[in-house]
Order: C-alpha cells, then sequence, then structure tokens
C-alpha cells in the first residue's frame, strides 16, 4: 500500500487464476447468533471510511470487512476466489479483457440491490476522484468498465495485466452502493454502506463499532455477533495495559517488540501470543541524483557494513527477519540477490574498496532520515543503530534525524534527503506489487532510480504472465539488476504478531498472506 505507511502482515506462495474462478467454499450468509462481541484493539487509526480514499492498514482492515468486491482471499490462500461474483475470467487471449457475473440475490447493508451499475459506479468513481491517499494508484492499466446487463460487469485494460484479479480482490475492490455516494467527492460522515460481512454502527476518534450485516450473501460465516475497534493512535504501552486490564480481548498491530517479548515470556496463562510471518517490509531508499547518496560507492560501501542481524536482535529482539531482496520470503519469484551480492557479516574491507573505486577518500558525512512512528515504534532506533554500524568502520560520519510523517514525506518528494526508510505493505500477495509500486512509472520511492530494463522490459513481460510460476526467472532478473544498482537496501521483513485473552478463537485465519484481517472468524467463549 502506498508505501501502506504503517505496519504488520504475512507471506506463503503466490499463485493467481488465469481462467474461469470458481469459488472454494461453501455458500453462507452472515448469521452471528453463534458468538460473542469481540473487543480489539490497535495502535494504527482508521485513515478513512470511504474506499475511494483510504490506502492504509487501518482503513483496509474496514473495507474488508464492511464492503464486498468481486473476488476475496479465502483463508490461508493467495489466490482470489468468487464474493460478490458468481465467476470471473479473462475474456481474451491478451490478459486485457476481465469479465465478472455477479451472483443471484446480493444487498446491500440498507436494503438495496446490488448490480453491475454498482461496480461500475465504485470504479469509475474511484479513478474520477483519485484521492492522493486513495487506491487508485492501483489501478493505471484500467481503461474502462462497462455493465451489458444487471449480471456483468466487463473490465478493459489498456495493457496486459495478469494480477488484476488480485487487485479486485484487495481493499481497493470495495464496492459501493451508487445511490449512496456521490461520483464527484468523498463521503465525509463517517459513515459506511456495503454489502460485506459486517455494518459499521459507529465510527468515532476512539472506536469503531461493528454488527453482523444479516442481509450479506457471500462465503464468510460470521463466529460472532459483532467486534469493537478501539483505536490507541500509536499509544503502545496504553494498548498494552488494556489488554492485561482485560478492556480488550485482541491487541493487533501496534505492541512494541520489547511488550511482545515480555508477554511471551511472563507467566500470565491467560494471555497469548499468535505469531505469524509476514509480507511486510522496509528498505532503505537512496535519492540517486544526491551528491552524496547518489554515488555507488556509498551505497555499496553501506551495503557491506550493514548487519542486519544485529538490527534485528538488538532493535526488534527477534520480532522481525533479515531481508535480502525486494521480494519477500515466502512471495513466488523472491531469491537473495543482496545476500549474494554483499553478504551477511560486515566486511570493512570490502566497503573501503568500494569507496576507494568510486574515488573517495576520507570519511563519508550522511544524514539517514527518519519518520518516529509511520514505519513502526522501533524505526528511529533502528536508523539510530545503522548510522553506529557505519561509524564504527571508521568510513563514515553518520546521524539519523527524525521529523514528522507530513514533513517527511514532502521533503522526500523535494529531494531534500539523501537516504531515509520505506515501509511497505502489500496490497495483493504476487511479486508484481514489490516490483511496479517501487521501479514503475510515478513510482512511490521518489528516488529518481531508472532502470530502463526493469521497466521497459522485465516488469511489462512479468505483468503479462498468466502462470505465475513462469515469472521466477525474470523476477531473478530484476532482483539482482536492484542489487547491483543499489537504490535501495532491504532491512527487514516482518513477522505479524496479534494478543488474546484466553478464550478467544480464529486469529489464525486473520493473519495470511492475503493482508486481510477478517473479523467473521473471530469467536470468543
Amino acid at each position: 500500500m502506498n508505501l501502506r505507511n504503517q505496519w504488520p502482515v504475512l507471506p506463503i506462495v503466490a499463485g493467481l487464476a488465469s481462467g474461469l474462478l470458481t469459488a472454494c467454499g461453501t455458500e453462507t450468509g452472515a448469521s452471528g447468533d453463534s458468538g460473542s462481541s469481540v473487543v480489539m484493539g490497535m495502535s494504527d487509526d482508521v485513515m478513512a471510511t470511504d474506499p475511494a480514499s483510504g490506502y492504509d492498514p487501518g482503513s483496509w482492515l474496514l473495507f474488508n470487512n464492511v464492503f464486498q468486491s468481486l473476488l476475496s482471499f479465502p483463508k490461508g490462500s493467495t489466490e482470489p476466489q468468487p464474493e460478490a461474483a458468481r465467476n470471473c475470467s479473462f475474456t481474451d487471449t491478451e490478459t486485457k479483457v476481465y469479465t465478472c457475473t455477479l451472483k443471484d440475490g446480493l444487498k446491500f447493508s440498507n436494503g438495496d440491490a446490488l448490480t453491475s451499475k454498482d461496480v461500475t459506479f465504485s470504479f469509475e468513481r474511484m479513478l474520477k476522484i483519485n484521492d492522493d491517499a486513495g487506491p487508485a494508484i492501483m489501478f493505471p492499466m484500467l481503461q474502462k468498465v462497462e455493465a451489458p446487463d444487471e449480471k456483468t460487469v466487463v473490465f478493459h485494460l489498456n495493457t496486459p495485466d495478469a494480477t488484476f484479479p488480485s487487485k479486485l480482490a484487495s481493499g481497493a475492490g470495495s464496492i459501493v452502493d451508487h445511490t449512496q455516494y456521490d461520483a464527484d467527492g468523498l463521503r465525509e460522515d463517517g459513515e459506511a454502506i456495503g454489502s460485506g460481512p459486517y455494518t459499521l454502527d459507529s465510527f468515532s476518534v476512539d472506536q469503531a463499532v461493528f454488527s453482523v450485516n444479516e442481509n450479506y450473501q457471500g462465503t464468510a460465516d460470521v463466529k460472532n455477533s459483532g467486534v469493537t475497534l478501539k483505536f490507541f493512535h500509536g499509544d503502545q504501552p496504553a494498548l498494552k495495559r488494556a489488554l492485561l486490564d482485560h478492556k480488550v480481548d485482541i491487541a493487533y498491530r501496534g505492541l512494541a517488540a520489547g511488550d511482545i517479548a515480555e508477554i511471551e515470556q511472563g507467566d500470565d496463562s491467560g494471555v497469548e501470543v499468535v505469531e505469524g510471518s509476514s509480507a511486510e517490509v522496509l528498505h532503505m531508499v537512496f535519492n540517486m541524483d544526491d551528491p552524496v547518496a547518489g554515488r555507488l560507492g556509498v551505497r555499496k560501501a553501506m551495503a557491506y557494513l550493514i548487519d542486519r542481524d544485529a538490527l534485528i536482535n538488538d532493535v526488534y529482539q527477534g520480532t522481525a527477519t533479515p531481508l535480502y531482496s525486494i521480494i519477500p520470503a515466502g512471495i513466488t519469484g523472491h531469491n537473495t540477490a543482496f545476500f549474494d551480492t554483499y553478504g551477511a557479516r560486515p566486511s570493512k574491507a570490502r566497503a573501503a574498496a568500494a569507496l576507494a573505486a568510486d574515488g573517495i577518500s576520507g570519511k563519508v558525512k550522511l544524514t539517514l532520515w527518519s519518520t518516529p512512528s509511520r514505519y513502526g515504534p522501533a524505526t528511529d532506533a533502528l536508523l539510530k543503530a545503522i548510522a553506529a554500524q557505519l561509524n564504527a568502520s571508521g568510513l563514515f560520519d553518520a546521524d539519523m534525524r527524525s521529523v514528522a510523517f507530513d514533513q517527511y514525506e514532502k521533503d522526500i518528494a523535494d529531494g531534500r534527503y539523501g537516504v531515509y526508510v520505506k515501509g511497505w505493505v502489500p496490497d495483493y500477495p504476487d511479486a508484481d506489487n514489490f516490483t511496479a509500486p517501487f521501479f514503475g512509472k510515478g513510482n512511490v520511492l521518489d528516488n529518481h532510480y531508472r532502470n530502463s530494463t526493469i521497466t521497459g522490459t522485465l516488469i511489462p513481460r512479468t505483468a503479462a504472465q498468466t502462470d505465475r510460476a513462469a515469472t521466477e526467472p525474470d523476477y531473478g532478473k530484476l532482483q539482482d539488476l536492484v542489487a547491483d544498482d543499489l537504490p535501495v537496501l532491504p532491512l527487514w521483513q516482518a513477522k505479524q504478531y496479534a494478543v488474546t485473552r484466553e478464550g478467544v478463537y480464529g486469529l489464525e485465519y486473520c493473519l495470511d498472506a492475503s493482508t486481510v484481517f477478517r473479523f467473521w472468524e473471530l469467536s470468543k467463549s
């Protein structure tokens, strides 16, 4: 997500259906009679209740539970399956025409029928509004959407895109009621009208309350009577206290590494840590136009000196894993290009040789730029630790500076920083989502990196390949080129954690590679 600006998720092997998609579960409607209401706390905020705007983890959590998409990711799967659609498929040989047929009897939570008109309206509206904080950036390939009848939707793409089904299955594919939303502007009343398993009963600064949508027709089997989501606005100690004081049943997204370690090692038998691996990543980004960071010798020296294992142990206390490529482990196409090129152990000799080869003598003066909370509570500490590692070599005079996120983004766009960090939570579990947004046109890194082989050949060719396993050679070459050019330096891949009170079940079905947190899987005894 737009360096989906915050924190944790999960991997597995990516695979996309290129032909007819058929449902992979029993068709059900929401019931909610079999369980109690669940209270969940998280440090993230929900930035938007309107799907044309939100492009952050909190907002997508809301969208995935209140709105339906044509397709969705079943629990434990990275292959999209029908949700509001009965079936979907590419109906041409170039993967440029994608056709979906809606299920019968679909309704929004207010009782309005959901038809193909609502689907075309939702996509046309999102693209027309083109909100800076919205997901329209995901659909540069979408030329037009047609509704030849009430049940049929036809997407016309201007370039082949075999990952289009996964984009539809993400929060960006949320369908809104065309009678309840303005075609030209965002909804600002904090309400949401969708056809998903839940209705949004209320939304305020401190909490959102969800109840079961009795009009829902889809694949989710709801196991509770509702969910209350409490917001802690980045206050990790308050979230921890709320969990230990029985004020929330689940703490999700935002507990500090030390808190998780303390809870795991503690003697409170009523609290359990649920762990999952994650496809969330953090990269150090280099401004290729910067007079210092723009020099390959400097970037290579840094790649030779940074000790990821020490950073994971000292800063994250084992709650992340070292990352050696731009495509994380568990995603089809992943390799270890940075490990193969620069190794895992610091080498002052190789770093010094890289600087000398670029004609650089004396200590390299460098500022590492951070933002205090956007990419996790330990980001400032991470950059300080990296500066210390660089300085310990005697080759650098590095420091760290931290600024508020709004200023941070503005300064990056203005080219004021040479080295900075960016985090990424995937929109969908495919290597395309870790490459095209970083290196394609209008990329989110803002670091002035250009490689015509990547943008002109590898990204278009992998996007058009319906057999996603067949993309591995091209993605391998892409990762090797990035390791050689060093526009970014991958640092870590997150693990995902949720901490729950005794008697709460289903979290293992909420923490997978799709990044979908499924309220309906939660139950409480």
